[in-house]
């Protein structure tokens, strides 16, 4: 009876599973189109476009697109002047949808990036973007 209830539960389980990578997997597309039109913005240097892409908390945060322009160029330079963008996994952590990405900034460094996104009344929105430190590496 304990591996009936046992087997179940595992069926259960995995099912469970392969329907949140599933969910995960169809977000991606929109996902990625979400963060690249904003690297395409800033790009630009068009931060007002950049900022509507940004989660209401975003948004109240820095309370206009001018501030969070300030903010990125001053704190993350290698996003506002990235050379080449790359999308690697999507991820829940917490409940919570995370995007990496591999930026190359304009002196060719390489950096990581987790983006935190929230499902918005009008598609996926950036909620916050916090660098990866790299861990395990020796010169």
């Amino acid at each position: 009876m304990f591996s009936k209830v046992t087997s179940v539960f595992a069926l259960v389980f995995a099912l469970c599973l392969s329907s949140v990578a599933y969910a995960q997997e169809s977000a991606k597309p929109q996902i990625t189109g979400t963060i690249q039109s904003q690297f395409d913005a800033f790009s630009q240097d068009d931060f007002e476009q950049a900022f509507t892409y940004a989660s209401p908390m975003i948004k109240s945060m820095f309370g206009s697109f001018e501030n969070f322009g300030i903010m990125v160029s001053r704190s993350y330079p290698m996003v506002h002047r990235a050379e080449d963008v790359r999308f690697l996994e999507l991820r829940t952590v917490a409940g919570a949808l995370y995007q990496k990405v591999q930026v190359r900034d304009a002196e060719g460094r390489i950096h990581f990036l987790d983006y935190q996104m929230i499902q918005g009344e009008n598609g996926w929105q950036i909620n916050g973007v916090q660098l990866i430190k790299a861990t395990g590496l020796s010169a």
